[in-house]
């Protein structure tokens, strides 16, 4: 049986970079995300974290971006430190 690729998968959801994330007073963050099918906009959800949830993620993604070059506008977090002596820690 042979399988016919879409050209544009039926579900994406990706993080809306126009919208920034917040937080509430209680500390939750909220991640604007968007959510289409067929491409077409569905809708516009946030993935609400609490804090520790937001730390975790936050090491995951320093994880599994180690060893990747920083884009030149990254955040201050992920560029090299330079210390005397010419040590590069990050």
């Amino acid at each position: 049986m042979r399988r016919t690729a879409h050209k544009t998968p039926e579900w994406q959801i990706e993080r809306a970079a126009d919208r920034p994330v917040t937080r509430d007073q209680d500390g939750t963050l909220a991640v604007p995300l968007r959510l289409a099918r067929f491409g077409e906009h569905m809708a516009s959800p946030s993935l609400l974290l609490t804090v520790a949830e937001a730390e975790n993620l936050h090491a995951s993604l320093c994880y599994a971006l180690d060893g990747e070059p920083a884009p030149d506008d990254a955040p201050d977090c992920r560029k090299p430190i330079q210390y005397p002596g010419g040590r590069q820690r990050f």
